[in-house]
């Protein structure tokens, strides 16, 4: 027959499994493995969709969709556009001045590679940042081209690091450090790409541009207005 203690370990064991089973229940279904989340653009130039990958660079796909649950994107534009390489928006109005933000996100580029994420090819969607490779904040670009130049470059191991090769160059013996002091060669981080609507995209990336508020070129010349951006039911 059960001890007093041992069935009291059973009953404290149920209901922390209990707790558990329900905490996961509260999880969206991209946080349990069992989806994809999506975001639905509205613009003045139409609707796109895209899709996430959280399994590859989590942090900067948690960042993205609290910037659209708060409803961050809701009237900003896509102030930057160069046909030939990709449309940026996501952190200004339409008078062109900056939205204020949260605290940057961690760059994830390297190790959504190694997991197996995308490249910056035509349709991904990956974080716009400074010269400071953590500084990504809200804003957020679509590649119109293969643009293999932004793909973060992976590390060899090792500290020096024997032999390192970069745009045709090889590197013999470089300290560690000094290979991720190199902003250059962390890229830009992708975590998701446009499955439905690439001719908005497209449209958004032949529009006429000039000078605009703070930027000497690339302003679309009629803002192309981000009306809404939603978080769509996620996809098995």
């Amino acid at each position: 027959m059960p001890t007093l203690r041992a069935l009291c370990l059973r009953s404290c064991a149920r209901r922390a499994l209990a707790t558990v089973l329900a905490a996961t229940c509260l999880l969206p279904a991209w946080a349990q493995g069992t989806a994809t989340p999506r975001v639905k653009f509205s613009t003045s130039q139409g609707e796109f969709v895209v899709e996430l990958y959280p399994d590859k660079a989590p942090s900067t796909v948690e960042n993205f969709l609290q910037y659209v649950r708060s409803r961050h994107y809701d009237g900003t534009v896509f102030h930057r556009v160069i046909d030939g390489f990709m449309v940026q928006g996501g952190g200004y109005d339409t008078q062109l001045r900056e939205k204020p933000t949260r605290a940057p996100v961690a760059h994830e580029g390297r190790d959504a590679l190694a997991r197996g994420g995308p490249r910056n090819t035509v349709g991904t969607l990956a974080m716009a940042r400074t010269n400071d490779p953590n500084s990504a904040t809200a804003q957020f670009f679509i590649n119109v081209k293969d643009n293999a130049f932004l793909d973060p470059t992976p590390l060899p191991p090792g500290d020096p690091v024997p032999r390192f090769e970069y745009q045709g160059q090889v590197y013999d013996n470089v300290p560690r450090a000094r290979l991720l002091a190199a902003s250059q060669l962390w890229g830009y981080t992708v975590f998701g790409k446009v499955i439905s609507g690439m001719d908005v995209v497209n449209r958004i990336k032949s529009v006429p541009t000039g000078a605009g508020g703070p930027f000497p070129s690339d302003v679309p010349r009629t803002p192309v207005l981000i009306q809404s951006a939603t978080e769509l039911p996620s996809t098995p």
